[in-house]
Parts: structure tokens; sequence; C-alpha cells
């Protein structure tokens, strides 16, 4: 029963935030947000120990028959506890900021925690598409509702392509589920893994989850809805997109997309895998030529994600390992490279590059701490990010060394637009936008070390990671592979 508490927890928690009214909501979502953390430690502590965290299972239609059936193994796990330790650094970053009607934000921000933990552990096929789908609400409302561009009808389109482009793939992985029920007579992961399909059926439902995850994560060239969103929503909205969200589609692959469609996905790799490089190097490319901070960081997470998935469709166990390492390790820096943009914005009230400059020379606390994110976004070794990193070249570079070259040009790209980004926003002379810049306040400085630390020990330390996800991703292989 331990995961249906981690599973309802912040579904019940949401309710009391909106309970409490504007004044408390945004202390009791923090409160709450750290037990659902504590929880998900104590489910850490029973995989180790057995192997599984939980799992529950029961009936809840008949006809069709689908199951609220919910498990956790390692790769589960990791990315609950992913969950469940940003949303609280999330929902701290946001104190310093005044917030409209504070009881609906932060209620929404729990209610999609309840929806991403709910894709995580699913293993129903239709439980899980609800829970896809759901997700999509809150962040929907908190994008449209508390967005920061003052153009409404700018911010409105965005959002609304964001919303069309998700639905329209999530519709596609609808009926793929729709068609392999009809072959399986059930939507249980365990019984579609065990479905002989042939390879003309697996090619074409593999491309119908493949628009669903790429549109999500975003892979070239399904990601045009990506930096107008990232830009119009408040930055606790971006950082639940950047950070958290997008796994939902990297995850998807791996638990879903692979094992079921195992031929399909050797057949249309190619294809699969050069998209995802290609979004790499354009990504990298569009990022350099960015005057606008938080496009700049959306960019970078594109072309972060894009190593990500191309080391998944390496079929190498040290690709999905990387995959991993990476997905947990870009959550954390890119959270905190918009944090250092929206502390900017909160300061100088702009993201243009060009009107800022000797930020440094006012507030070093903040020039540290940013610098040291920027770092592991980078990859410099020691910090979380440069394991990930090594892994994903190495899986390419097993399938493919051209392909590998290629997608190592993200290491020299990234420290171009990440540095140059750097030294323009925080060296130099300062001006009459940046003269007045105060340093972190307390509870600022609170999300950077808590966010610093994690970059650091799971860059010095990355070997528990290894064994939390390893047995399964090890299944998740011989399943494709098969």
């Amino acid at each position: 029963m331990l995961l249906v508490l981690i599973l309802f927890f912040p579904l019940v928690a949401a309710l009391l935030t909106y309970a409490v009214g504007d004044k408390l909501a945004g202390k009791v979502a923090l409160g709450l947000s750290a037990i659902e953390f504590v929880i998900s430690l104590v489910a850490l502590k029973n995989l180790a120990h057995h192997g599984i965290v939980s799992q529950y299972s029961h009936m809840w239609i008949c006809d069709p028959k689908i199951f609220f059936a919910i498990s956790a193994d390692g790769l589960s796990l990791l990315m609950v506890l992913l969950t469940t330790f940003l949303v609280p650094v999330i929902i701290l970053s946001s104190w310093g900021k005044e917030i409209s009607n504070a009881k609906s934000f932060y209620s929404l921000v729990l209610l999609m925690q309840f929806a991403l933990i709910g894709v995580f552990v699913a293993t129903d096929g239709f439980l899980f598409y609800i829970f896809w789908e759901l997700a999509l609400i809150p962040i929907y409302f908190i994008a449209l509702l508390w967005g920061e561009n003052k153009d409404k009808e700018f911010r409105n389109t965005a959002i609304f392509k964001f919303f069309v482009y998700t639905l329209a793939g999530s519709l596609f992985m609808l009926v793929a589920f729709i068609f392999l029920y009809s072959k399986a007579g059930s939507f249980m992961i365990n019984d579609l893994y065990a479905l002989d399909l042939s390879i003309s059926e697996q090619c074409w439902l593999a491309a119908a989850f493949f628009f669903a995850f790429a549109i999500k994560i975003p892979i070239f060239p399904f990601h045009t809805w990506q930096a107008d969103t990232y830009k119009e929503a408040p930055t606790v909205g971006t950082m639940l997109l950047a950070g958290i969200m997008l796994k939902m589609g990297l995850y998807g692959l791996l638990r879903w997309m692979l094992p079921i469609f195992p031929h399909g996905i050797i057949a249309l790799n190619p294809v699969l895998i050069t998209l995802s490089v290609i979004g790499i190097i354009y990504g990298s490319i569009i990022a350099i030529q960015q005057g606008d901070l938080k496009k700049l960081l959306a960019y970078s997470s594109f072309a972060h994600v894009g190593l990500i998935a191309a080391g998944i469709f390496s079929l190498t166990i040290e690709g999905f390992q990387g995959a991993v390492v990476q997905m947990l390790a870009h959550g954390v820096n890119v959270v905190g490279a918009f944090f250092a943009g929206e502390i900017i914005f909160r300061r100088t009230g702009t993201f243009e590059i060009s009107k800022l400059g000797g930020i440094r020379n006012l507030a070093p606390k903040f020039a540290t701490c940013f610098i040291l994110v920027v770092l592991a976004s980078v990859a410099l070794p020691t910090t979380n990010a440069f394991i990930g990193e090594f892994l994903l070249l190495y899986g390419t570079f097993e399938y493919n060394t051209w392909l590998s070259l290629v997608a190592g040009l993200t290491i020299i790209l990234g420290a171009v637009y990440m540095l140059k980004m750097y030294q323009r926003t925080m060296l130099g002379e300062t001006n009459s936008i940046t003269a007045g810049f105060a340093d972190l306040s307390i509870s600022e400085l609170s999300v950077f070390v808590i966010l610093i630390a994690a970059i650091f020990v799971c860059g010095v330390y990355p070997k528990p990671i290894f064994e939390i996800a390893g047995p399964a991703l090890d299944n998740i292989l011989k399943t494709t592979l098969r």
C-alpha cells in the first residue's frame, strides 16, 4: 500500500492546500510536498531490501478489462524520486515572488505531481494514458493564467499550440493502445510485452507511440511548441515542464515503446536516432543565436534531451544507463538554470541578455551559484551530467561511430552558448538596469544549496543510481532484443 500512498498523497495535499487559502498556501504546499519526498525515500529503502517498492492491482472496469494497476521497480522509483525531490524545490523557488490566487496555483502544482507520479507507476496502458493526459491539464492552466508576458494574445496562442500538439500526439497513442487491446484482450504491460505482432504492425504502432513521446520530450521536428511555451509560462511552470514533464516521454520510450515493439524499433531505429542527433545540433545552434535568456535555456534543454533520446535508441545498456543518469541530472540542472533566470528577471524585469551585465560585482553569492549550475549544464567532471553524457556518447558510439562524433559536438556547443551567456549577463560593468541588483535572499540561497548539493553528490558518487536502475534496464534491454 506504500505505492498507493505515494500516488494519492499529492492529490490530498492539493485539496488541503486549496482549503487553507491564499495566505498559507505556499507554506502548506511546501510542507506537504516535503513529506511526500520523505515517503518516497521510505520506498527507496524498501526497494533496497525487497527488490520492489510495492504493487497494487484491482479490477477497475470489467468490460473492457481495465485494471487500476500500479507498480514500481528501480526505473520507476528514480523518476518518482526526481518528481518528489524537485516539486518542493520548485515551490520554494516561488517564495520570492507575489502570486495571485496562490491557493489555486499551488494546488495545480501538486495536482500535476499526482499525475506525473501516476505516469511513472502505472502498469495498465489505459491507466497510463489517463495519467498522461491528466498531467496536461494543470500545466495548461498554470501557463495560461500565471504567464509572465503582458501580451495575452501571444501567450494564449503559444499555450494553445502546446495543448493541441500534445493532445494530438496522445490520440495516436490511444489508437495504438486500442489496437493492442484488440490483440491481447488486456492493457496490462506484461500482456502487451508478450504479444506476437508482425513487423509491419510493430512499425505502425511504434510510430504512433513515438509521435506522442517525441512531442512531449521533444524530439526534432516535433519541438516547435517548446521555446514559446517555456517563454510564456511562469518560471515555476517552465521548471515543471523542463525538469519533470518531458521525462514522461523519455520514460515512455524505455518502459512502453521499446519492449512492446522490439522489431519495429529495430526497423525504424536509423530514422529515430538520426532525428535525435539532428535535434542536438539544431538546438545548440539556435541556442547560440538567442538573445533571450529563457529561450536560450529552452533550446539548451531541447539539445540535451536529444542526446538522451539518442542514447535510448542506441539499444545498448550504456545508452540506457546514461539516459537514466542524464534524466536525473537534466532535471536538477535545468531547474537551477531557469531559477537563475527567474532571479535575474525579478530584479531587472528583463530576460534580454544584451541589457544585462556586471551582476557579479553586486551579487557574488548569486554569481557563484549560477556558475556552478552552468558548469553542471556543460557536463564538467565531478558534476552530475558528466557521467551521463559520457555513457550516452559511448552508447551512440557502439551504435554508429559517425553519429557519436556528431552528437559529441553538444559538449563544445553547449560550452559555447552557456559560458557566453554567463559572461554577458554576469561579467563586465553594471548599467542602469543591473545597478541595483540585490544578492540572494535566504530562500533563494536555500534553493541553490539543495540543487548544487544534488549536482555534486550525484556527480561524485553515481553508483547508487546504477544499482537502483540496473535490474529494470537489463530487463527492458533483454525484452527489446529478444
